[in-house]
């Protein structure tokens, strides 16, 4: 079985020659996109990073052969992780970012007028820089005079931090390779720790259909360190099964009794996919995701 994406020109009952990028995931499962050509290729120390420009989706990032993000559904992804948390606070100041490289996570955050630093934490420069030059509608926000970045590893980073962020948003690709420790209860404690003593963490959390273990498992780490866990969906259709998950640990504020719409109101001219009702129904979780957490 495959393990990672890769570009197949091989199209079963076809005389026409088309390239498609293919995610292969676990089981008996993958994602494609047909493709028009490779804008980008490079191996890092970390990863391998490919930009693909795409016929339906714009251009596509994939690390390792795993999607990482499209032009045209990245939005529902970078709006989910950082408002929820956001608009739950009343007054976010400093926000902390682990991955996220690609700077959509930031430009959300950077909505917000209270806003004064976000320190980005990305082990891959390269990711960066490649994100900067193919992907400027997200990466540009990196460059401002609020944007602290720190290449190295976000396990360690946190490691000497206490009592610093209002939010801490934790922007991994899958569990696999160098972010497999992003989903252990060491991290998330360390994380714990270093919100202050109002912090909001937030982590995207996979999907319930492909990563259903998982789901269980970090749901019973966050209830040993947060008095309020939830976990919240979006429909992202280049993530693997189209549902995407992340579970949010707060010390005190509450995303659905302490949640601010009327601030929301003043935000729609720039959102896509987050507004007041998403916000809430986001948290109405199907059965079966129910039945995962007990």
């Amino acid at each position: 079985m495959q393990e990672k994406g890769e570009v197949n020109t091989d199209i079963p009952n076809s005389n026409r020659k088309e390239v498609w990028l293919t995610e292969y995931g676990p089981g008996n499962t993958a994602i494609s996109l047909r493709v028009k050509y490779k804008l980008f290729e490079k191996e890092t120390p970390y990863q391998k990073i490919e930009i693909f420009e795409s016929y339906d989706y714009g251009r596509v990032m994939a690390l390792d052969g795993f999607i990482m993000l499209t032009e045209k559904d990245e939005f529902i992804y970078h709006e989910m992780i950082a408002h929820v948390p956001l608009f739950t606070h009343p007054e976010p100041k400093h926000v902390l970012v682990i991955g996220g490289g690609d700077g959509g996570a930031v430009r959300e955050i950077l909505k917000h007028k209270t806003i004064k630093k976000v320190e980005l934490v990305a082990i891959d420069e390269e990711v960066v820089k490649t994100s900067k030059i193919y992907f400027p509608n997200l990466a540009s926000y990196l460059d401002d005079e609020r944007v602290e970045i720190n290449f190295q590893d976000g396990i360690e980073f946190v490691k000497s931090k206490r009592g610093i962020y209002d939010i801490i948003l934790i922007d991994s690709p899958d569990p696999i390779g160098p972010a497999v420790g992003l989903f252990e209860e060491s991290f998330y404690k360390d994380a714990f720790a270093s919100l202050n003593d109002s912090g909001i963490i937030v982590a995207q959390s996979e999907s319930p259909f492909v990563f259903p273990d998982l789901i269980k498992r970090i749901f019973l780490i966050f209830k040993r360190y947060f008095p309020i866990v939830h976990f919240y969906i979006a429909n992202v259709p280049t993530y693997a099964s189209g549902v995407i998950s992340f579970i949010l640990g707060s010390k005190k504020f509450d995303p659905i009794k302490d949640f601010y719409p009327d601030r929301v109101k003043n935000f729609a001219p720039t959102l896509k996919y987050y507004n007041e009702k998403v916000h809430l129904a986001s948290f109405a979780l199907p059965n079966f995701f129910i039945d995962l957490l007990k």
